[in-house]
């Protein structure tokens, strides 16, 4: 018992506390230098073969997009935060990663990035499917609300 305690103190204690949801995190725009596109160069032990390439495109409003790439793309659209005083992206699927600048090089999620003009063609295309499906989304939220505002009204017997 005394050393289940004395655990859960060390936890409490190194302030791991966790997102319970992607809404709940707050996107918050970061600091001018981690803007822009960042790439890794060269085989890193993050990645799944000496041939992949992982890209992390950062815009001044606080998205982000984690592309990979090997045998085929995935990408995962995200948020900056600042999390327990730390910048951290937490994907889609509320995976949080600390994002630390050291010099020029970027550290996330095991790996050494450096910022690039522009991402590769197969992360600027899943780019683009991101901002389209996240703009057909919001299309459809905003006229999923309006349909049910129109329904409160015929039920309520108002026009």
């Amino acid at each position: 018992m005394r050393k289940w305690i004395l655990a859960a103190a060390a936890v409490a204690m190194t302030g791991c506390a966790q997102i319970p949801n992607y809404q709940s995190a707050i996107k918050t725009p970061p600091p001018a230098n981690l803007v822009g596109n960042w790439q890794t160069m060269g085989p890193q032990k993050g990645l799944v073969s000496k041939e992949a390439k992982a890209s992390l495109i950062v815009t001044a409003e606080g998205d982000t997009l984690d592309c990979r790439q090997w045998q085929r793309v995935i990408a995962k659209p995200g948020k900056i935060t600042l999390f327990s005083g730390d910048w951290v992206n937490v994907n889609n699927e509320v995976r949080v990663m600390p994002l630390t600048l050291e010099g020029s090089e970027l550290h996330y999620d095991k790996l050494v990035m450096q910022k690039v003009q522009q991402p590769t063609a197969e992360c600027q295309e899943a780019l683009k499917q991101a901002k389209e499906q996240a703009q057909t989304q919001k299309a459809a939220k905003a006229h999923s609300n309006g349909r049910s505002h129109h329904k409160v009204m015929m039920k309520n017997g108002k026009s």
